[in-house]
């Protein structure tokens, strides 16, 4: 469920927002930022498909030395329908691209979303100015520690906190200086307490967010 990463092992490192299958927006948004493969990394936050047009491409940067992520909700869907669960809700939330592909394309997303079945929930990254946890919906305890059990499903599905804090209930997390979630289409990154949302939708014509924390 938890992996670690040591900032001193990197140059720079970027945190991406949902990229649901905008493959280009995630390509020109690092060509901005000048990101060099050889030195730095860029950590996402789940959902790296559907509903978008360069699913596979998405699906592929699993397997990029520069590239981590942890397991977001859609991921979560597609695992559930290889392991012979229900396809109606991944269609209905942007899979139908899956069924449409031609076999030797299917057979390879197959492949990419079994790598994805291996992705953690939780990554914690320790840099000079502090550790941050990145989850994809919430991490769903007040309280972080390496290692902890937690429930898988509002870790990729929960809202309510996010929910609370646009109510001007909002607390923060212990264990962590800050929490990076993605899940939730915002209209801008935001930040509540110490936990910062930052899926600004690029899907549906949004700018993809990408933050530097190193």
């Amino acid at each position: 469920m938890y992996h670690r990463i040591e900032g001193s092992e990197y140059r720079r490192i970027f945190i991406v927002g949902d990229i649901h299958g905008c493959y280009k927006k995630l390509m020109d948004a690092l060509d901005r930022v000048q990101f060099e493969r050889a030195t730095d990394l860029v950590v996402s936050v789940g959902d790296l498909a559907d509903r978008g047009s360069q699913n596979l491409e998405c699906y592929e940067l699993l397997n990029a030395y520069w590239f981590r992520a942890v397991r977001g909700n859609h991921e979560q869907m597609a695992i559930d329908v290889l392991a012979g669960g229900e396809f109606d809700t991944w269609i209905a939330n942007g899979g139908r691209w899956f069924f449409s592909l031609e076999e030797g394309k299917k057979h390879q997303a197959e492949q990419l979303i079994k790598l994805a079945e291996k992705l953690p929930l939780v990554i914690e990254v320790n840099t000079d100015s502090g550790k941050y946890v990145i989850a994809h919906a919430d991490y769903p305890s007040d309280e972080y520690v390496y290692g902890k059990p937690v429930s898988e499903q509002l870790v990729v599905w929960n809202r309510k906190r996010l929910n609370a804090a646009m109510k001007g209930e909002s607390n923060e997390i212990t264990g962590a200086d800050k929490f990076i979630f993605g899940h939730t289409p915002l209209v801008k990154p935001s930040l509540f307490k110490n936990q910062l949302y930052i899926d600004t939708g690029a899907v549906f014509g949004n700018t993809l967010t990408l933050i530097q924390i190193q």
